[in-house]
């Protein structure tokens, strides 16, 4: 029952890391399943001592008993909602429901406000999607050139440009309340820029100012920051492919700011390049 018991819940981890969908942390695997892993080498070693099978004849018969042990507290248990997937559902209503779909009164919808920004700057968006960029570190500045690389003109970097047209809209009581998107030019050495709109998600924000005040935030000092995060991804987007509204408006990037490798530029032109393979032909009309 051991075996069966700290196996399962090694599969199910390992399973979970696996088709997350940032990169796979091995340590972060290790260190959640550690426990269930001695649980399982402990017991076959125990067996293996005392000279006996480690799946015997009767192994199936103890595993459809676990099943039978387990289903009672699988009906009794009550859905809970994690931290991770409210963040997604706040972020999604009371943000980008705001600033993505038409009201069809004043706001045209964010697509035909960037094709007016468009129109009027001159410039072209190969890809009418806005980027929310997922950090590593959590951390989001207040300008996406902090992400650059610092005297090195020879690589693509960003350059934050005017931003499209404010939304204005009553909510919760707050009259005229504003949305702002902002528009980036990404220049690269001996070709012409390129333009999208690109901004940090606000809910990882809020839960990286939350982590560094742990003494105000106690409940939350030792939870598990990646397990946030993807399942703060995993229902964005989720809750964007179901939404018609929404759909293929958003795009969820992640980046790695840990590591000195990596640019947020190439990252971003990497996407838009699979986005739009032809981007580079791409003319304003």
């Amino acid at each position: 029952m051991l075996i069966i018991k700290g196996s399962s819940e090694v599969c199910a981890i390992g399973f979970n890391a696996l088709h997350s969908e940032q990169s796979t942390d091995v340590y972060q695997i290790v260190y959640n399943t550690k426990k269930f892993l001695f649980i399982t080498v402990l017991s076959i070693g125990f067996l293996i001592y005392n000279k006996q099978k480690v799946l015997g004849e009767d192994f199936l018969f103890w595993f459809i008993a676990h099943l039978i042990t387990e289903y009672p507290e699988m009906e009794q248990t009550a859905p809970t909602i994690n931290y991770g997937v409210g963040m997604a559902c706040s972020f999604f209503e009371g943000y980008l429901v705001h600033v993505i779909p038409s009201d069809g009164a004043k706001f045209v919808g964010f697509e035909e406000n960037m094709n007016i920004y468009e129109a009027r700057q001159g410039i072209v968006f190969p890809v009418k999607r806005l980027f929310i960029v997922i950090t590593k570190s959590l951390y989001c500045p207040p300008d996406l050139k902090h992400f650059n690389k610092n005297n090195r003109m020879d690589i693509p970097y960003l350059e934050a440009c005017q931003s499209l047209e404010d939304v204005e809209k009553d909510v919760a009581g707050v009259k005229n309340r504003t949305y702002r998107n902002t528009a980036y030019k990404i220049y690269r050495p001996k070709k012409s820029p390129v333009y999208l709109a690109a901004e940090c998600a606000t809910p990882l924000h809020t839960l990286h100012r939350v982590l560094e005040k742990t003494s105000l935030y106690e409940e939350l000092a030792n939870v598990n920051v990646q397990n946030i995060v993807n399942d703060f991804c995993r229902m964005l987007r989720s809750i964007i492919a179901k939404s018609p509204e929404c759909r293929n408006k958003c795009e969820l990037v992640y980046f790695d700011d840990t590591d000195p490798t990596q640019n947020l530029a190439d990252v971003l032109l990497d996407r838009i390049r699979l986005l739009e393979p032809n981007f580079e032909n791409l003319k304003n009309t």
